[in-house]
This record gives C-alpha cells, sequence and structure tokens, in this order.
C-alpha cells in the first residue's frame, strides 16, 4: 500500500514536470523566440528567457536554439531589461554572452545610472533594475564598489527591517534591495529585524503577501518572500502549506498563474518552479 502511494506521488510529480515543459515547448514560435500566450503575440526577449530558464531547470533541452539565438541577435535591445533577458538567454544557450553585448553591460556599468534618486523614488522598479545591473557585473566578474549604490540601497531601510520608499516596507523592494546587498557582499543594518518583517509577510496556509497586513498571497511575493529567507539564511515555517498552494496555482495549460485564478505566464511559472525547487520540492 505505501509503495503503491510512493509511486502514485512519483508519477504525479513527474506529470507536473512534464505538463510545465510542455507549456513552454508549445509557445516558441517560428522565429525561435517564446511568448507565454500560444500564438496570440510575437515573441519577446522576456518571455525567451524565462522559457529557457523553466527548461533549463527542469533538465529539458533547447528546441531549435540556433533559431533562438538568431532572433536575439536580432532582437532590439534599448532598456536594462533587454540587455538583461538577452544576455541571460545567451549565457543559457550559449555559456556565455556576446563580446558587443558586454561592451554595452560595461557602458551602462561606467554610466552609473543603473540607481535612482531617493527624491523621486515612487515604486519598487528602480531597485529591481538595480539588481538586475549587479547580477550582469556578478557574470561579467565586474566589481561595483559598495559606495553610493549600496548607500542609495541602505536609505530605504525601514524601522521595521523591512525596505520600501516612503517608509513603507514591502516585500518587493525588500527582496531587491536584500539580494542586491547580498551582491556588493553587504547586509541590512538590522537583519533581526529584516528578518522579523519577512516572516510576518508569510501566512500559515501557505505562501507571502505584499504587506504584513495583506491576506492574499501571490507567486511573485512567495518567491520574493522565500527567496530573501534563503539570503539570510533561513527556511520557510509553513513549506508544505506552501508547496500545496504554490501546486494549487497550476493550470491545463501546465503552466502557473500569479494565484489559483487569472492565466499561466511564463515569469508565475518561472516563480513556481524557484519556490517549490527551493522548498525542497522533488519532481522524481
Amino acid at each position: 500500500m505505501i509503495k503503491t502511494l510512493v509511486e502514485a506521488k512519483r508519477l504525479s510529480n513527474s506529470s507536473i514536470k512534464n505538463n510545465i515543459i510542455n507549456y513552454v515547448l508549445t509557445r516558441q514560435n517560428e522565429d525561435g523566440g517564446y511568448c507565454f500566450a500560444q500564438g496570440a503575440l510575437e515573441s519577446n526577449g522576456q518571455d525567451t528567457y524565462y522559457g529557457l530558464a523553466i527548461l533549463s531547470q527542469l533538465g529539458s533541452p533547447f528546441p531549435n536554439s540556433e533559431k533562438t539565438l538568431r532572433f536575439l541577435d536580432e532582437n532590439r535591445i534599448d532598456s536594462i531589461y533587454s540587455m538583461y533577458y538577452t544576455a541571460k538567454s545567451q549565457l543559457l544557450l550559449n555559456g556565455e554572452i556576446k563580446a558587443e553585448l558586454k561592451k554595452d553591460i560595461r557602458s551602462l556599468l561606467d554610466s552609473k545610472k543603473y540607481f535612482g534618486s531617493k527624491a523621486f523614488f515612487s515604486d519598487s522598479s528602480e531597485f529591481v533594475t538595480t539588481l538586475m545591473t549587479l547580477e550582469l557585473a556578478e557574470l561579467l566578474k565586474i566589481q561595483v564598489s559598495f559606495g553610493e549604490v549600496g548607500g542609495w540601497i541602505l536609505s530605504f531601510e525601514n524601522e521595521d527591517g523591512g525596505f520600501g520608499p516612503h517608509g513603507q516596507s514591502n516585500i518587493d523592494s525588500t527582496y531587491h534591495a536584500v539580494a542586491s546587498l547580498c551582491l556588493l557582499r553587504k547586509s541590512p543594518k538590522k537583519i533581526a529585524e529584516t528578518l522579523r518583517f519577512v516572516r510576518s509577510c508569510e501566512k500559515p496556509f501557505g505562501g507571502f503577501t505584499i504587506i504584513p497586513m495583506n491576506l492574499m498571497s501571490y507567486i511573485e511575493y512567495t518567491y520574493f518572500g522565500v527567496m530573501v529567507l534563503d539570503l539570510l539564511g533561513e527556511k520557510s515555517r509553513y513549506s508544505s502549506q506552501t508547496m500545496d498552494w504554490v501546486l494549487s496555482c497550476q493550470k491545463t495549460t501546465g503552466g502557473f498563474a500569479r494565484s489559483d485564478l487569472g492565466i499561466a505566464t511564463f515569469i508565475d511559472t518561472f516563480y513556481a518552479i524557484q519556490i517549490l525547487q527551493k522548498l525542497g520540492y522533488s519532481w522524481e
């Protein structure tokens, strides 16, 4: 009986994995790029990166990789976002970032335009671009000094230990700030309070919310919460509940949505896989 239950669980886990892989593969376009909406939209750099990252995480080969590389070469790079997704995709496909893109990344780092002004900071997007740029610097083995960047990040550390503009902490800003500090080889000034803030966003029924008082968990906030805990050397208190909640967000297409409602997207599927793997979920 026990053996039968174990075999059934393995079959179920394997089926979940195969459905995810099929979800991604059926959303590759003729040009080699990807788009989460099957047949409805053109390929884009973000979905192409997340599609490749999902396949890589699940140990699936990349189909039509030459076409995908060609799509990336022809895709317009006009922002930190497109630069980031193209570089990460090239790394997955080729094992290296192309020389021309490396040059662009170095120019961005030299400009120091990847972090913002406290006076005009309105949401977490500037933390996002800072983390993206620091990740690219890490990939190119370019050292960024703590100095001005680190000081700017720490200026958003609030009394409750979380990070966010206007003295209002949220799990989104806290994740991006802590991850950026880690790449700068630094920690929050008040680690115990930061951990306490993150824990306050964790829900006993599974998942994380953007702020402690909210009740609705979403995939992206759960990803941020689980990853911050990992960066701080801690584990989720409600791992099994969170894994069950994440699995409830899988759609019939095989992909994951940001909650049990809504449509599946590549980025939410990427988040779901990262959460499950970090919490010890086995695909076999």
